[in-house]
Formats: structure tokens, C-alpha cells, sequence
């Protein structure tokens, strides 16, 4: 049974996702402020499967709770809740790691779509992990299975978005792999916010392989990606 963590101030609207999320077979637990929401994280006995977390919270906003979660666990999905919506804010929350950003108001079955695509995704991506072999890109090697990129005697653990989007541009090197096909293989459809959220981690990508002047991830004009070594 997958468990959430819901961390939003308003205990109305808190206690009805609590409900709603339960009568669709989840465990949540709910905090009503950032500190208490991390409280929860770090002593839970049970590893959560995703977060909600509001933006807009007192003692410690969404954002600093997913950076200090992101500190303790780089790979769980994290969803941000706002009533705001600010470009800037999405792409912030994106950079520091979130799969998906929604907007309130918002329809509650929408919500739980959302939860199951990206359920779904990370289950289906670990899974997928697990078969693939080691890539070699110029100077890197890049362990899928373990998702870590290794350069001479350093190396960077990445996330699964980081991982999975990596692995497809090595499967298809020196091969433009399009914008469209990435985004409904590694984030389930080629929405703006999802394309946007594709651009940070294409960008976080190339500073982790910047070490090897010959390792480029090429934007192809109209089309997508190109890895070239």
C-alpha cells in the first residue's frame, strides 16, 4: 500500500485530501506546517512513496521542505500544491526537483491521476533500472542500475529523472531523440509544465558531464536531444 505524506496549512482543505486519498486505498499522513511535515519524514517507521507538499506554508514553505527532503532522499516523487500561478514558481519548484505542480483550485480526481501516473512512472522506471547495462560516454561511465555517473575517481548519484532521461539519450547516442517521445516515456505526456520540467534536467545533465569537453547534449532544432561523445 503506497504511502503519502500531505503536508498543507489550510486544515480543511488538508483533512479532505486526507479522506478523499484514503477512500482511494493510501495511507496518508497529514502535517499542517513544513516543520512538522519534515518531523514526519525523518521519523517515519514506514518509508513514504510521494509527497504533497503546499508551497504557501507557515514556519517552512514547500519549497524548503522539498530541499530538505531532497537531502535525505533523492528520488522520491514530490508534488507541489500553490494557489500561485507564477512561471518563476514553477520552474523553482522543478529545479529543486518536484514531478508535477498543480494549481489550486484543482479537481481532486485530477490530483489522483496525476499520483498514479507518477507512481507508475518511478515503479515502472526502477523496474527498468534494473535491466539495463553500463554505459560508456566519453570520459564517464554511467552505471544505470545504480543510476550513478562515475568520472576517474568521482561520482554522482542522479535522480531517477536525471537517470531514466540519461539512459534514453544513451540507448539512442549520436540519434535526436524527440522532445515528445522523452516526455510521454519519462514524465507521461508533453504538457508545457512536463517540457519545462525536461529543459531543468536536461540542463542539470550537461553540468554533471561537463568534465568531458567532447561530451555535448546538442539541441536538435525542431526536434529534441542529441548525445554526442
Amino acid at each position: 500500500m503506497n504511502r503519502i505524506l500531505l503536508t498543507e496549512d489550510d486544515p480543511n482543505l488538508g483533512l479532505l485530501l486526507q479522506e478523499f486519498l484514503t477512500s482511494r486505498g493510501f495511507v496518508v499522513e497529514l502535517a499542517t506546517d513544513g516543520n512538522k511535515g519534515l518531523q514526519l519524514f525523518l521519523n517515519a517507521k514506514e518509508p513514504y512513496n510521494l509527497c504533497i507538499f503546499d508551497v504557501m506554508m507557515p514556519k517552512k514553505d514547500g519549497f524548503s521542505l522539498a530541499k530538505e527532503i531532497r537531502q535525505n532522499d533523492k528520488l522520491i516523487p514530490i508534488i507541489f500544491l500553490t494557489a500561485k500561478a507564477m512561471k518563476e514558481d514553477t520552474i523553482r519548484g522543478f529545479r529543486i526537483g518536484a514531478d508535477d505542480y498543480i494549481t489550486k483550485p484543482f479537481d481532486r480526481d485530477e490530483l489522483l491521476l496525476r499520483i498514479n501516473a507518477i507512481l507508475r512512472r518511478y515503479h515502472h522506471t526502477a523496474a527498468d533500472v534494473v535491466e539495463e547495462a553500463v554505459f560508456e560516454i566519453g570520459q564517464f561511465e554511467f552505471d544505470a542500475n545504480l543510476q550513478i555517473l562515475r568520472h576517474q575517481n568521482t561520482q554522482q548519484k542522479l535522480t531517477s529523472k536525471e537517470a531514466a532521461l540519461l539512459r534514453l539519450l544513451c540507448q539512442n547516442k549520436k540519434q535526436s531523440v524527440t522532445r515528445s517521445f522523452a516526455l510521454k516515456l519519462i514524465w507521461g505526456d508533453d504538457s508545457y509544465f512536463n517540457a519545462r520540467s525536461m529543459d531543468v534536467y536536461v540542463t542539470k545533465l550537461r553540468k554533471h558531464l561537463q568534465a568531458d569537453s567532447n561530451v555535448q547534449i546538442m539541441n536538435v532544432h525542431g526536434e529534441g536531444f542529441k548525445l554526442m561523445d
